[in-house]
């Protein structure tokens, strides 16, 4: 029997969760929901996130989930208590997962303005250790260029060089990726960080939390697991549909939904 899950962004970030879903285990059944009509989440108020929040609960409610994979950091920070207690399933997110596994007591967070606010980064991973100190950095404008295609690989750059500098300062040992979108440009930001530094994909963290918890079987073939995936999103179907061919190199029927119903 497959896994039911649901994984949740406000656009294509979550497929980094996917990819690392997809590395380990394929006997599952995906449906992922993109808000990409109400995207980027980052600069939203926390009231909106929480709203937004409990019309993705309402939604999945009806799809019969084993569990959730809470793929944007933004709805994580601001209101996983409202999607646990909607669903009442297990829902694995981000921030959590990843707080497992830090090991420097200097750490760097790079996440969207909203999350930055919520500090949920920084008291989740300092409430491990004393001797342990976040820094944090909001990077309001890289969630909508990483959506763009193609890309402005200069504008990113620039961008990249503006978000590390507070953080690369602090002589950080660890920097969090602490957007799902962000993975997708990790090249990028792995030329630009000193090589003592550890990039940490909380997407990881977060399968292999999964995975602790419903053991995976045997693995498919990639071709074989992506038949099992669909793609929801609540706006511009053909242009979602675009960037999971970009992004993911499959060709997938993209359904329109609409959460405010």
């Amino acid at each position: 029997m497959k896994l039911r899950l649901g994984i949740f962004d406000s656009g294509i970030g979550g497929f980094s969760v996917l990819n690392s879903l997809m590395a380990t285990r394929t006997d599952v059944e995906v449906i992922y929901l993109a808000d990409n009509a109400r995207n980027p989440y980052g600069e939203k108020s926390f009231d909106e996130i929480r709203n937004f929040a409990i019309q993705i609960s309402n939604w999945f409610k009806e799809k019969k989930l084993d569990a959730l994979l809470i793929a944007c950091n933004t709805t994580n920070s601001c209101a996983l208590d409202l999607l646990q207690n909607n669903l009442k399933i297990p829902c694995f997110d981000l921030i959590n997962s990843v707080s497992k596994i830090v090991s420097t007591n200097e750490i760097g967070v790079l996440a969207t303005t909203a999350t930055i606010k919520s500090s949920y980064y920084k008291k989740i991973i300092e409430a491990k250790c004393k001797n342990i100190k976040v820094y944090q950095q909001a990077c309001p404008k890289f969630v909508s260029e990483i959506e763009n295609i193609p890309m402005n690989i200069e504008n990113i750059c620039y961008l990249a060089d503006l978000y590390l500098k507070p953080l690369l300062d602090n002589n950080i040992g660890e920097m969090i990726l602490g957007c799902s979108h962000y993975p997708l440009i990790s090249q990028i930001l792995r030329k630009k960080t000193p090589s003592h530094i550890d990039i940490i994909d909380p997407s990881i963290a977060l399968i292999n939390n999964l995975n602790e918890f419903f053991y995976p079987a045997k693995k498919l073939k990639k071709i074989d697991f992506f038949h099992n995936v669909e793609f929801f999103a609540t706006g511009k179907i053909d242009e979602f549909s675009f960037k999971v061919t970009n992004w993911l190199e499959i060709n997938k029927k993209i359904t329109l939904v609409n959460l405010r119903t």
